[in-house]
């Protein structure tokens, strides 16, 4: 047994070498059993010295790795060397990765066996596995992302460039590696490109930069580029420059599209021949020329410093507040004349149109006042010229409706000259045409030169209770009940009472004739806002057809047997010389008259 001869005759000498050695050392006789083994073989095969020594080579091993290891192995009885990597199969079964080297062992040159040293290598291969697994992810990334990736110096020439370079750029690898990444960029862009890279390098931060970069066509592109120092985590020097170049092209001409339609809306805007406001909540945020014109400021940042119902007649703060919610809700509003209030105190006239829209990012109103005082002058010319036109149909109405009742006159007064002894019934007729004449020269009279009023504070619940006294009479013996609605204790006007009782009077009796077999007039007084009363009176008659409806008002127009046809066009003159407006509606279930009249503001609760 020269084997064992060997091992007693070195074990002494060998023993350190033996014992201590960090790696698995084992003896293999020429026929592959294992005469014996260090404590590390016992540690990373599981056995124990005794067991190991029961051991044969094709125990330790894997069957896929067997024939690997018995021609290794077999090498080496021969008399060469042999390393190599394989796994081995632990006592609990669990594959160890292993360097192998077998070293034969000879005794008077004759091999007796080998020796084998196993070095465990799991964790190595383990790490070399993850690397391998993030370069390979690298590699494909670097090969297959759409942004272009390029590695330089610190000179600034191109080591690595992404595949995608020739896709972005039109650029094989070939051509620009070894140029110098500043060669590309737009000359204009030189500059800003050099800083950005040299700010990198001396910060030792990522850096980030939009310029503009040449294709192989000639044409430049915009780019975003991000770049990154590589350094040399022992001399924290940097090794080189790693940069992501993204194409923005499209990105900078949407930008450069947005930036054109918003100078051209603002050009509008402030060119426009309408007052124009943005505002949002209360404060206004802009203001173009002609509305800082509109309210007489020298500079616009005199409107700037103002809120929004700073310029509106306290009057229409409430309507303003209200229609400043729906448009913040993402709805327009229709035109609505205001009154505002100038920077020197005076009050104008201008219709009003907020529309929601964006300004800066974020929600706002975009407010239009367009001045209508030339047009109230000249509605006020056409309402002249109108009275004119009015004046020449009375005239023409005058001589129509004088002519027959003086026609009947004439006659009977030549029957009183033939028939003188019975003349007596045509007194009476003479006397009820005169009274005719009268009447209608009393409210022609009243529309051609008005009285002057003689405005007082008045409740207008008790003028309408007097109104209804005096009507309560004529509605009974019509079969008609009149019914009060009053929704607040307080309804105080300034007014001409006279000629508002006059109006009443004369809606009350059209409601009472509308209605000959009976039935109800309602009287409802409310707020109509925070400034003015509201006053319905409905009656439950035929109503009226749209052609009749549309033409009320008019002079001589009347349904009536023995009407004027003056009465509404009265009533309507007396209800708007109070700042007040009267509107008619009418179906088949009977007529409703609105009147709206300004409150006393002092006295309103």
């Amino acid at each position: 047994m020269l084997l064992i001869k060997y091992l007693d005759d070195n074990i002494s000498r060998c023993e350190t070498l033996f014992n201590c050695n960090k790696d698995s050392m084992f003896i293999l006789d020429i026929e592959g059993h294992v005469v014996q083994g260090n404590p590390a073989f016992v540690k990373i095969s599981g056995y124990a010295a005794e067991e190991a020594k029961q051991l044969k080579l094709q125990f330790l091993f894997p069957i896929d790795h067997v024939n690997k290891v018995f021609h290794h192995f077999h090498k080496a009885v021969l008399g060469q060397f042999q390393n190599f990597d394989c796994k081995m199969t632990n006592k609990g079964g669990i594959l160890v990765d292993l360097n192998v080297t077998n070293i034969p062992i000879s005794v008077e040159d004759q091999i007796v066996g080998v020796c084998v040293v196993a070095r465990d290598i799991t964790e190595l291969k383990r790490k070399k596995e993850e690397v391998r697994k993030i370069e390979e992810m690298q590699r494909i990334l670097t090969d297959n992302v759409l942004d272009l990736i390029i590695s330089t110096n610190l000179q600034g020439e191109i080591l690595y460039v992404s595949p995608s370079c020739e896709h972005i750029l039109g650029y094989t690898s070939d051509e620009v590696i070894k140029q110098n990444c500043l060669t590309f960029i737009h000359p204009d862009d030189t500059k800003k490109a050099y800083m950005n890279r040299k700010k990198c390098l001396s910060s030792l931060e990522n850096g980030r930069s939009c310029y503009r970069i040449r294709k192989k066509d000639g044409n430049f592109i915009w780019v975003e580029s991000l770049c990154k120092p590589i350094i040399d985590p022992e001399t924290f020097h940097v090794l080189e420059v790693v940069s992501v170049i993204r194409d923005i092209s499209k990105q900078t001409k949407v930008e450069e599209d947005a930036k054109k339609i918003e100078d051209t809306y603002r050009d509008l805007v402030e060119y426009s021949p309408d007052a124009v406001f943005i505002a949002r909540g209360s404060k206004i945020l802009f203001i173009n020329e002609t509305g800082a014109k509109l309210l007489g400021a020298t500079k616009k940042a005199d409107i700037l410093k103002k809120k929004i119902l700073d310029i509106f007649h306290p009057d229409y703060h409430e309507m303003a507040k209200k229609r400043n919610s729906i448009v913040s809700s993402g709805d327009a509003t229709e035109f609505y004349e205001y009154k505002l209030i100038r920077l020197d105190g005076t009050v104008l006239i201008a219709e009003v149109k907020g529309i929601p829209t964006i300004f800066k990012n974020k929600p706002a109103r975009h407010i239009i006042f367009r001045d209508i005082t030339e047009r109230k002058k000249t509605q006020e010319l056409l309402l002249n010229s109108e009275k004119l036109n009015v004046a020449g149909q009375l005239a023409a109405g005058i001589a129509h409706e004088v002519r027959n009742p003086l026609t009947a006159i004439k006659g009977f007064l030549q029957l009183m000259e033939s028939q003188a002894d019975n003349n007596k019934p045509y007194f009476g007729i003479i006397q009820s045409e005169m009274d005719r004449i009268e009447l209608i020269l009393s409210e022609l009279l009243v529309l051609a030169k008005p009285h002057e009023l003689k405005f007082e504070i008045v409740d207008l619940i008790s003028l309408i209770e007097s109104v209804k006294t005096l009507i309560d009479t004529q509605a009974i013996m019509n079969g008609v009940h009149i019914e009060t609605i009053y929704n607040s204790k307080n309804f105080t006007i300034k007014c001409d009472q006279n000629q508002l009782k006059q109006v009443f009077i004369n809606i009350l009796k059209n409601a009472i004739e509308a209605m000959p077999t009976g039935g109800t007039v309602t009287i409802e007084l409310k707020k109509h806002s925070f400034n003015k009363v509201k006053l319905i009176i409905k009656d439950t008659g035929e109503g009226m057809p749209q052609d009749i409806l549309r033409r009320l008002g008019e002079p001589f127009f009347t349904t009536k047997e023995d009407g004027t046809g003056l009465g509404i066009m009265i009533s309507k003159q007396i209800v708007e010389n109070h700042d007040g407006t009267i509107h008619f509606w009418s179906d088949q279930k009977g007529t409703i008259i609105e009147v709206i009249l300004p409150m006393e503001k002092h006295k309103q609760v």
